[in-house]
């Protein structure tokens, strides 16, 4: 009988890694669901049947202590999600440094934390698929938005290297760009202005990362946009 295959998604939360966790739980993955709080999964744990883990993904030994947690109770991921992300806003002339620092060391350093402990246990198997959510801010800062900007850029620059790095080794990169606001009950007065399908549904998106996994290795994607048809560009 094959192995269980394991899919671990890290800065889980009720939104778009939410559907990740049904996608790939859907194939039959188990699922590891990583967050700075769990108290918030246990809902997606028990529909899932998914295992949670307290882990803030900017500091070193907790993901080192996830990833080795994952592989005692589940095995050795087949697919890693990098879901984190932190945002700090403001005019550049008034932004908190320590808000910036913190914001930066989630959305790019806990990517690279994350990505090398995925990395780690894929080459050696010769398999593996890790992915990077990104976002608009990764290819155009926004005014006021500068350390979301830095953090994504950073974000991308590392998929891209690591993609270059590693899918000769058998490791599918990918960054997904999420091009756009994505649906959840916070947002229905946005959803009601902006008119039919102008949020980014997250189960749609959770399909396109499936069919990313999926890609065979002779037209693999590194980078995908996935966006609102009434999304300006």
């Amino acid at each position: 009988m094959a192995e269980q295959k394991v899919a671990v998604i890290v800065g889980a939360g009720t939104g778009l890694s939410a559907s990740l966790a049904r996608r790939f739980a859907k194939e039959g993955f188990a699922v590891a669901l990583a967050s700075r709080s769990t108290d918030k999964l246990a809902p997606l744990v028990k529909e899932t049947g998914a295992k949670a883990y307290a882990c803030d993904a900017s500091e070193k030994d907790q993901v080192a202590a996830l990833f080795a947690n994952v592989d005692k109770d589940l095995g050795m991921p087949e697919v890693c999600v990098y879901n984190a992300s932190r945002r700090a806003r403001g005019p550049i002339t008034d932004l908190d440094p320590d808000e910036v620092k913190a914001a930066v060391l989630t959305s790019a350093y806990g990517a690279f934390l994350v990505g090398q402990a995925a990395a780690k246990r894929m080459v050696p198997a010769g398999h593996g698929t890790i992915f990077f959510t990104g976002a608009s801010a990764g290819v155009k800062g926004f005014p006021e938005s500068a350390p979301f900007a830095m953090g994504k850029f950073g974000l991308r620059g590392l998929a891209q290297s690591m993609a270059r790095e590693l899918q000769p080794k058998g490791i599918h990169v990918v960054h997904v760009v999420v091009d756009g606001p994505i649906a959840n009950p916070g947002r229905a007065q946005m959803a009601n202005e902006r008119g039919p399908d102008s949020l980014l549904d997250p189960a749609s998106i959770a399909e396109t990362y499936y069919q990313l996994y999926a890609q065979h290795r002779s037209a693999w994607s590194w980078e995908i946009e996935v966006r609102p048809w009434v999304e300006k560009f």
